[in-house]
């Protein structure tokens, strides 16, 4: 039995053109969601500068240089914790801190992957054995894999000594992920690939974060692909119907273009939360509070995390310098790449080699583990939980 190509009346558009009455289902907003972050991501607007153009568009957007700078704070140093009991390991962690060397308030691999292809054709497509490769490194270096929801929300859970790494997808291509004719995924898409690396790494967990758009994975079907995705613990994101350049849409267009993108996904697949986006070519809309919550036709969107193209690797979720409204991503790249500088062979080496520091948990996700001196670093909202040795 072949995959079909064909699916008339399953395409996201086809299912947001149903959709459109008058009663919908609200946002769930979830624990730990910035209260304040539609405000401050019309700050993070003027930061960015407007952003690039992403692998849907072939064009390579302009890359920030240098890895996010943690700020300090006027009353650093009076975090809760720190002293003997912090130095002796016996706060309520698992393990003491200091033995895994934990940070969790460095840095962390927000890593943006457009297509797999034998031959690629620009910067963002990627090989079938390269990506292979890259999984194998971030494997073999203890990184862990969690959904961009999980990141910026901070919900990391992951075992002492090992380090979060951000897997995400744009423009839900076949490529990404395809179902044979006995319902698995195909071997060389990237779900096949990250979950054979899985398999041969048993701590590497095989979850990711799609960002789709209309009529995704043309080859399964909507339905058939989103659902097995959801039920394997994936994440669905938004990455708009049409792929427009957001900055160029009035606010009512912006808003039908999220909403409408919400809304046919959770009727597709019920239940699913659309909690994170990444931005079309890395343009925030002209009214940049859109990106993170709006309304149209009756439907509602609120996003946990607004991603941007590549750039650098992304704060802690815990740090004073983190903006869930413009968060940053690296662009997959091997280290003899166009732009190799800022792609993803060269940013982990310098996340390897310590030149960065990285986000090394502590193994207990009631608590943010650092060594003291970054106390300045720890965001004023999270200083509850501190755990400094």
């Amino acid at each position: 039995m072949s995959a079909r190509s064909d699916h008339p009346g399953t395409s996201l558009g086809a299912v947001v053109a149903r959709a459109r009455r008058p009663a919908h289902r609200p946002a769930r907003r979830r624990a730990g969601t910035p209260a304040a972050l539609a405000a401050v991501v019309l700050a993070a607007a003027c930061s960015t500068g407007g952003g690039g153009a992403d692998g849907a568009a072939g064009g390579d957007p302009p890359t920030p240089e240098g890895a996010p700078g943690a700020e300090t704070s006027p009353d650093a140093g009076t975090v809760p914790g720190s002293g003997a009991d912090a130095e002796t390991g016996s706060g309520t962690g698992a393990v003491d801190p200091a033995a895994v060397e934990a940070n969790e308030l460095g840095t962390v691999p927000v890593l943006m992957y457009h297509q797999l292809v034998e031959e690629p054709a620009g910067v963002y497509d990627r090989t079938p054995e390269d990506f292979r490769a890259e999984l194998d490194r971030l494997a073999e270096e203890n990184y862990v894999p969690v959904t961009a929801g999980e990141y910026s929300r901070g919900e990391i859970d992951i075992p002492a000594g090992t380090h979060p790494v951000v897997l995400t997808f744009d423009d839900s291509t076949n490529s990404q992920f395809a179902l044979d004719g006995d319902g698995e995924p195909t071997p060389d898409s990237a779900v096949g690939i990250l979950l054979e690396v899985a398999e041969r790494h048993p701590g590497f967990r095989p979850t990711a974060t799609f960002f789709v758009n209309d009529n995704p994975f043309s080859a399964t079907g909507a339905p058939e692909a989103l659902g097995w995705l959801t039920e394997h613990g994936f994440e669905i994101g938004n990455h708009t119907l049409g792929h427009p350049n957001l900055g160029q849409l009035s606010d009512g267009e912006v808003q039908r273009e999220l909403a409408g993108n919400a809304a046919a996904i959770a009727e597709l697949v019920p239940g699913t939360e659309v909690t994170s986006l990444a931005l079309p070519f890395g343009v925030m809309p002209s009214n940049a509070a859109l990106a993170v919550e709006g309304e149209s036709d009756g439907h509602t969107y609120r996003h946990d995390g607004v991603y941007l193209v590549g750039a650098n690797p992304a704060p802690s979720p815990f740090a004073d310098s983190f903006d869930a409204g413009a968060i940053p991503r690296i662009r997959s790249a091997g280290p003899d790449a166009e732009d190799a500088e800022h792609g993803s062979s060269r940013w982990l080496d310098r996340l390897g080699d310590g030149t960065i520091d990285r986000y090394t948990s502590d193994g207990d996700p009631g608590t943010i583990a650092f060594p003291e001196e970054y106390a300045d670093r720890l965001a004023e909202g999270h200083r509850d939980r501190a755990r400094p040795y």
